[in-house]
């Protein structure tokens, strides 16, 4: 660079121009040249360096070193050629304001450098730990995140001691005078960090659970755990963002429980009118004796009834003292029965078929059992077949199910009130 500032002040000095301008352009010029030379380094080093990564790497097993050419950690290497060309050159002017400017500039490129580095190197290092098995579990997202903040922190504190030259050390010295200031810039980060650990020590949450969480009109799978905010992509397909460390203060439903059980719950109710419970007759008990489900029950029910009766003296035609079975004990066995050998329903877990209390809506039949099928739309298909069939064959039992009167209802009754009047 000395040799083309002499060539350039010799050159202007014949075109007759003073010294003073005649070395200022030649500063310029060489300024331009130095910046476009240093341009053109770090392209053919970045042409080279591409070449031999990807060579390298396609020609190895691991999938590291692919992580590593797909997060373009090697790329940010490829400035160091023109770092190193502004460092060793910048004394070439005989201005204490240029080279100062470009000892600066090249510092600062250094420090750029590195920045870019260690950022994209901790991006490839979170890659590669999610091919590992136990990156499930314990996503390390958020603590990648918060080494990133603290490189460019770290950074950022280098840039400042450059600019205004002094050591790095005073500038961290007097960061306990702005900590509370600090500490109020990154509550969210803070408090972020603290519920990431939480979240990940007590397996609380990880990518793919379903979960919900009303409070944020959340429901569906989270996708990304990061430091600051978890997405979770409900079934709508729409996006919530979440504080991280609102899972931690706040309650949410975690719904991986369920879906490492082999089951999902099916909770539903029948209610049924009040007035259609009664004995049955032996009419009744003949027509439901030829119900497969039904045949052994109520061949061995009427078998201990009668039993009972004898014993204690009690005549058959005795409704008042004597054992009979009623429509709703036989239909609630059939429904037992019926689901038992069910061939999606889970029998190995909680299985009830219960009374619920009853209200003004009638008397509820509850049906407490699981799913094998835990995809939603197979479940909901299983919930609707047991539905329909149970609600078919209700009549059958000389049950009717509650319902509220509906305005066809009441304009039915209105008819009827009105067409004797209207004969008359």
């Amino acid at each position: 660079m000395n040799y083309l500032l002499s060539f350039f002040k010799t050159l202007l000095r014949d075109m007759n121009l003073p010294d003073a301008t005649a070395n200022s352009i030649a500063i310029f010029t060489c300024l331009i040249v130095l910046f476009l030379v240093a341009r053109a380094v770090h392209w053919l080093t970045r042409r080279i360096l591409a070449k031999v990564v990807h060579q390298f790497a396609s020609k190895t097993k691991t999938k590291w070193d692919d992580f590593l050419v797909k997060r373009k950690v090697f790329s940010a290497l490829a400035h160091l050629s023109s770092a190193f060309l502004l460092y060793y050159t910048y004394g070439f002017s005989d201005s204490e304001f240029i080279s100062d400017f470009l000892l600066g500039l090249a510092r600062i490129y250094f420090v750029s450098i590195i920045t870019l580095f260690a950022v994209r190197l901790a991006n490839a290092a979170n890659d590669i730990y999610q091919t590992t098995p136990y990156a499930v579990n314990r996503p390390i997202k958020g603590y990648i995140q918060l080494l990133q903040i603290l490189i460019i922190c770290v950074s950022v504190i280098f840039f400042i001691s450059i600019l205004i030259g002094e050591s790095p050390l005073i500038l961290i010295g007097g960061l306990g005078a702005v900590a509370a200031i600090l500490l109020l810039v990154f509550k969210d980060t803070i408090l972020s960090l603290v519920a990431s650990i939480q979240l990940s020590a007590n397996k609380m949450l990880k990518p793919g659970d379903w979960i919900a969480m009303p409070s944020h009109n959340a429901d569906g799978t989270v996708i990304d755990i990061s430091l600051n905010t978890v997405k979770v992509q409900n079934w709508d397909k729409t996006i919530t963002t979440i504080p991280t460390y609102a899972l931690v203060s706040e309650s949410f439903n975690n719904w991986v429980g369920m879906e490492e059980s082999g089951g999902r719950r099916i909770k539903r109710s029948v209610n049924l009118d009040m007035r259609s419970v009664r004995f049955c007759d032996k009419a009744l008990l003949d027509k439901l004796s030829h119900f497969y489900l039904l045949k052994d029950y109520l061949h061995d029910r009427e078998k201990e009834i009668q039993e009972y009766n004898k014993r204690l003296q009690i005549e058959e035609g005795d409704v008042y003292n004597g054992r009979r079975q009623t429509n709703l004990g036989i239909f609630r066995h059939y429904v037992e029965n019926y689901l038992r050998q069910h061939p999606k329903i889970n029998q190995n877990m909680t299985f009830l078929i219960r009374h619920l209390q009853p209200s003004e809506k009638g008397l509820p039949l509850e049906f407490y059992v699981f799913s094998k099928d835990q995809e939603w739309a197979k479940y909901e298909e299983v919930q609707a077949d047991i539905m329909d069939h149970v609600l078919a064959i209700l009549p059958e039992f000389d049950l009717r199910v509650f319902q509220s009167p509906s305005g066809n209802d009441i304009s039915d009754l209105l008819s009827q009130a009105i067409t004797p009047i209207q004969k008359r």
